[in-house]
């Protein structure tokens, strides 16, 4: 989608007018349209349309509220312009846009790309019906500074990457294979210059001593693979290495410890963490971001079988320490382990890793937070922060050191699960620490903001993968170029 910014009403075919708390925006009355909208009641709701047919300025235009005043943000914006395109989508060619005093106008129009961008994502790329095509070419903002084009630009491309990070979540796992995400990896690396990818294969990680990643592993028939990838960019300053970390489980039944079958079909998406992470990599090599990046994406299925591990083995993980297997099912945080110390070994100084990780968090955030816990609240504030900026929501949480007294175990260095049920995500991220070594760490764990089991009603309606991460990553690695 080409983003441009004019003074007046371009020639396009479809022509958007927020409508906001204070009214109109300015200059959108035309055709009586602020007088619709006030007999619609088009402002009370974000997202609410009423679309009016006419020959000037364009074919059609579109009236959309922004929502009440004590609403008003850039997810309002972004349901909004998701809204417009749903309204129009049979329209397509040129949309117009008049920006308003609602929100600073480079928030409003990275909102507005957003929304249009993610809002009509289709999940359905299988259908032997689908349509991959965007339903408008060119958007054009009307008011604004010439550069708002390029931070609206540089919007596209993230939004976009995010998509990327979504079909690979909404992949089937007879499809997106450990192997295949690998393969993937090397793709985006072959596109970009000063991109490189490798994947370990399964005696590779294991001669390095990746106990735990490799306990996960050896029940499946498709062989894991550690994935690596490097983003040196030469102008890059300072000593800072960005670690991204991904769990990319391309399949959960959760092992011997099995799953109930309701819903199990959406345990295709417990690799979005590392799908995000890969994806994230080539969206920074794009915008040419000048932050070095590491990124480690242990990729695996947790399958049962007569090689699968089981409830009591012992693991030693890469760093040395062994994890009594309490519970099959908890090994994300196994494929974890083993990936952050090696992060860590490769040189990564502040990391950050993503992971659907505990059904608890999803219970206490649902689909709207994603929870951030970790060993430096300045680094872990940051992350929070870049979120908030980019729209993939995050939350603090604490990480006390009584918690790690959850973990003890009686036969080994510590358990991967308790029976307690107490502090769920944080039990998990306790059991990180022990494997992140030297140096700020964050873990967000996005098992309800990461892939919908129902769709939500805003800008992100669709079932399926969000690619939550992708936008939060390329906020947190501009600030820190920055």
């Amino acid at each position: 989608m080409r983003v441009e910014v004019a003074d007046a009403f371009p020639d396009a075919d479809v022509l958007a007018i927020p409508v906001g708390p204070n009214g109109i925006a300015a200059g959108g009355d035309v055709h009586g349209a602020a007088r619709i909208a006030a007999e619609e009641d088009v402002a009370a709701k974000a997202g609410r349309t009423a679309v009016l047919y006419a020959e000037e300025p364009s074919k059609r235009f579109v009236l959309v509220g922004l929502g009440p005043a004590d609403e008003l943000d850039a997810d309002g914006v972004r349901t909004a312009a998701a809204s417009v395109a749903g309204a129009t989508e049979r329209v397509g060619g040129t949309l117009a846009w008049v920006l308003d005093d609602s929100l600073p106008t480079e928030e409003q129009a990275r909102a507005v790309v957003d929304g249009l961008i993610l809002g009509t994502y289709d999940p359905g790329s299988w259908k032997t019906s689908a349509d991959h095509e965007h339903p408008f070419e060119r958007l054009v903002f009307v008011g604004g500074d010439a550069s708002l084009a390029e931070s609206a630009s540089r919007a596209a491309t993230i939004a976009v990457g995010a998509n990327r990070a979504r079909d690979l979540s909404n992949m089937g796992a007879n499809i997106l294979t450990p192997e295949k995400l690998a393969q993937r990896a090397s793709e985006i690396a072959g596109e970009h210059e000063h991109l490189t990818a490798e994947a370990l294969e399964p005696d590779e990680f294991t001669e390095l001593g990746m106990g735990a990643f490799a306990g996960v592993a050896q029940g499946s028939h498709n062989p894991a693979r550690m994935i690596v990838m490097r983003y040196e960019p030469p102008a890059a300053q300072g000593d800072v290495v960005l670690g991204l970390v991904g769990k990319a489980v391309t399949f959960d039944t959760g092992g011997i410890s099995i799953k109930k079958a309701l819903y199990m079909e959406d345990m295709k998406g417990d690799m979005s963490g590392g799908g995000a992470v890969v994806e994230s990599m080539g969206v920074l090599a794009e915008l040419g971001v000048p932050q070095r990046t590491l990124a480690v994406v242990g990729a695996t299925e947790n399958a049962v079988g007569g090689g699968a591990f089981r409830p009591g083995d012992i693991l030693t993980a890469m760093n040395g320490k062994t994890i009594e297997i309490t519970n099959t099912d908890a090994e994300g945080r196994l494929v974890l382990a083993d990936a952050l110390q090696y992060a860590r070994t490769l040189g990564a100084t502040h990391i950050v890793d993503f992971a659907t990780l505990t059904g608890a968090m999803n219970s206490a955030m649902g689909d709207v937070y994603a929870g951030v816990m970790g060993n430096d609240d300045a680094w872990r504030d940051q992350i929070v922060a870049a979120g908030e900026a980019s729209g993939d929501h995050a939350w603090p949480w604490p990480m006390h050191r009584r918690y790690r007294a959850l973990i003890d175990s009686a036969f080994a260095d510590m358990k991967n699960s308790s029976v307690r049920g107490q502090a769920g995500p944080i039990y998990a991220a306790s059991f990180l620490q022990e494997f992140v070594g030297e140096g700020p760490w964050a873990h967000v764990d996005v098992a309800g903001t990461a892939f919908f089991t129902w769709g939500r009603p805003d800008y992100l309606t669709q079932k399926g993968g969000t690619g939550y991460g992708v936008r939060l990553i390329a906020e947190l690695a501009t600030n820190l170029s920055a």
